[in-house]
């Protein structure tokens, strides 16, 4: 269909502006991605809430042993929940930088993302090999074996996140901004808010409900 057939079949443009390179109506690839990375996201979270249901299932379930209230620092999960909310922030300078193709902003936002990150992992590596070096692992009771699956997972993912931080870092360097790269910045900086999201709603059931119940 040429452009002047198109403008007089839809003279009040409701079909966003008709081009010769019109492909029919296929919606394009940044738009198809979006969506595909969106119902990626949407299983992700369906899966966490199956590991909050069997917590608050089992979250009583102590077997005679420790429950939250002696085992859980508050002090330590707000340091770690500093650095991974702080790191949200500098993931969305990064995702300016990238708009605006600036390399060294892009860089810099993104080493600061990947510290806090790490920092985060760190920290909760740290706090969950101290409860196994004191006998209180995930097969000391259901209670911890829920703890440690559903911390455990949120660490798994900030850890793949990571990885794939460094990968765009990688690619943005060497290839540019091209719009390929655009939507994977665009899908990682969704995939890291989303872990940001997730932890919130884990810190305030399993941290500040688990120390005051």
């Amino acid at each position: 269909m040429s452009l002047a057939a198109a403008t007089a079949d839809d003279p009040h443009a409701l079909g966003h502006g008709a081009t010769e390179d019109d492909d029919g109506g296929v919606p394009p690839k940044r738009i198809i991605v979006g969506y595909g990375f969106w119902i990626f996201l949407v299983s992700d979270i369906i899966m966490f809430s199956a590991f909050f249901a069997a917590y608050a299932v089992l979250s009583g379930a102590t077997a005679g042993g420790p429950s939250g209230k002696q085992l859980f620092e508050l002090s330590t999960t707000a340091i770690e929940t500093g650095c991974l909310l702080l790191s949200s922030f500098t993931s969305g300078l990064a995702t300016i930088g990238a708009h605006a193709k600036r390399q060294g902003m892009f860089q810099a936002a993104m080493a600061a993302t990947f510290v806090l990150g790490a920092a985060f992992v760190a920290i909760e590596v740290t706090e969950l090999s101290s409860l196994v070096a004191h006998g209180n692992g995930p097969g000391r009771s259901a209670f911890l074996s829920a703890f440690f699956a559903l911390v455990g997972c949120h660490g798994l993912h900030v850890s793949l996140g990571l990885l794939w931080l460094l990968t765009m870092m990688a690619q943005a360097y060497a290839k540019g901004f091209r719009d390929d790269i655009q939507r994977r910045i665009q899908c990682f900086t969704l995939f890291w808010h989303a872990l940001d999201i997730i932890w919130v709603a884990l810190f305030t059931v399993v941290y500040l409900i688990g120390t005051t119940a």
